[in-house]
């Protein structure tokens, strides 16, 4: 008869840890993680819009200026570029490394730079340069959580931190653990992972859900444009989805290829008083000929252009893409402080419109998000981010099958090529 496993088992051997035990001591700093992230982005995010409330509404109007009129945009955007280019001269860490070559992944910055960088990025958020918060904001929260989750709670692995701050963040920048998940998953391909997928992926998951949860509690944000309702598909609609994802890729790719030297030409004013300033001025110059709607990270302004898809003319559609990629590169090259994400949003939704003004054919909804998905494509190189994105812009079922089949063209077109962020010394990142 077999004994018992158990009486054979040598003495004071401890039966090995499952899965579960492993994963459960991790929820609790995940939870922590996800809400303090969520916070603070809701913080600076709330804290940049009433102080642009004050540029742009309050001021000019105590000056008897109009509020968009371009000397009103010129004096913004090159005082907004003095502002933070005292910010990365005088204030300790110089408000962190070159913002044209730090990504999603960010890097951990000492605690001596993330007051400046956030600084910076409020100054940014508020003054009228088209970037969005997500870069430096998951920076802050890496650098945050990895200081304070390695002094207080030392017995996590120190890369955990990293992974839980940026999915938090991410779930509370889109509101939703969705886009998070979907990026972990893209990071984790090809890496030599220990245990399942999913168990890797499991804090991180928590964290974002957490920010998620917190941002849609606190904030209740949205990205449904309320466009018009799709329906079922038909055959002109795929056509449409495949040829304007394609055309915005390769629209996309014209700002990633002339990125380095833009970026060279700004470096080779050498003191950052100078580099952003100047930045500032030519966006001025480029919100002068696009209008104000051009201004900004972008996700009201596209909800203006979403309101009334036949309000503007397929010219006017085709400027505003064209000046708002022109401001992205400017913005991401002379040194403002932000992400890349939500104008490239802005750009797609223009791109879309403008083809349905050209071809009463295109559905707005389709023309929309293939837009944003081709343009992001190329801008990020992310495939799961831009699918994620394009896709919640439209409250369809039927969209996203659309848009799957929609990136496999204009993935052909930017696999292995450059992207919208550079190394340290200058190069592109492919």
């Amino acid at each position: 008869m077999a004994q018992d496993p158990a009486i054979e088992a040598p003495a004071g051997r401890a039966k090995p840890a499952t899965p579960a035990r492993v994963l459960l001591p991790s929820i609790l700093p995940a939870l922590v993680v996800g809400v303090v992230a969520s916070l603070l982005f809701i913080g600076v995010s709330a804290l940049a819009e009433r102080f642009q409330h004050v540029l742009w509404r309050n001021l000019p109007d105590a000056l008897g200026v109009g509020r968009y009129s371009v000397l009103w945009m010129l004096v913004m955007l090159t005082a907004t570029g003095l502002a933070v280019g005292l910010v990365v001269w005088k204030v300790p860490g110089h408000a962190g490394p070159d913002p044209a070559t730090t990504g999603l992944d960010a890097r951990v910055l000492p605690p001596v730079v993330l007051p400046g960088l956030l600084l910076a990025t409020a100054l940014m958020l508020a003054g009228g340069p088209s970037l969005g918060p997500e870069n430096p904001i998951i920076a802050v929260n890496v650098g945050l959580a990895f200081w304070l989750g390695t002094r207080f709670v030392p017995r996590m692995p120190g890369a955990m931190w990293p992974a839980l701050a940026e999915a938090a963040t991410i779930g509370a920048l889109f509101g939703t653990p969705v886009a998070a998940a979907l990026v972990i998953s893209e990071a984790l391909a090809g890496r030599a992972l220990k245990g399942p997928l999913w168990d890797n992926v499991f804090p991180p998951l928590v964290a974002a859900a957490a920010g998620a949860l917190t941002t849609t509690l606190v904030a209740h944000p949205t990205f449904d444009l309320h466009l018009p309702e799709l329906g079922r598909p038909g055959w002109g609609d795929l056509l449409s989805a495949l040829v304007i994802a394609s055309l915005a890729a390769l629209l996309g790719m014209c700002a990633v290829r002339a990125f380095p030297y833009v970026h060279g030409a700004f470096q080779r004013l050498g003191h950052p008083m100078l580099v952003i300033p100047a930045g500032g001025l030519v966006l001025g110059l480029l919100a002068a000929l696009g209008g104000h709607l051009t201004l900004f990270k972008g996700l009201d302004e596209i909800g203006e252009l979403a309101r009334d898809p036949e309000g503007w003319s397929a010219g006017e559609f085709a400027v505003m893409a064209v000046v708002k990629l022109a401001a992205l590169l400017v913005a991401a090259s002379s040194g403002f402080r932000g992400g890349r994400i939500f104008p490239a949003v802005f750009v797609g939704t223009a791109f879309g419109l403008c083809a349905h003004a050209l071809v009463s054919g295109v559905h707005p909804a389709v023309g929309v998000c293939a837009g944003v998905l081709g343009m992001l494509l190329a801008v990020t190189r992310q495939g799961w981010v831009s699918l994620f994105t394009a896709a919640v812009l439209a409250s369809s079922g039927a969209m996203l099958a659309l848009l799957c089949i929609a990136s496999l063209p204009a993935w052909l077109l930017v696999t292995g090529r450059p992207q919208m962020q550079l190394r340290e010394d200058g190069t592109p990142v492919r």
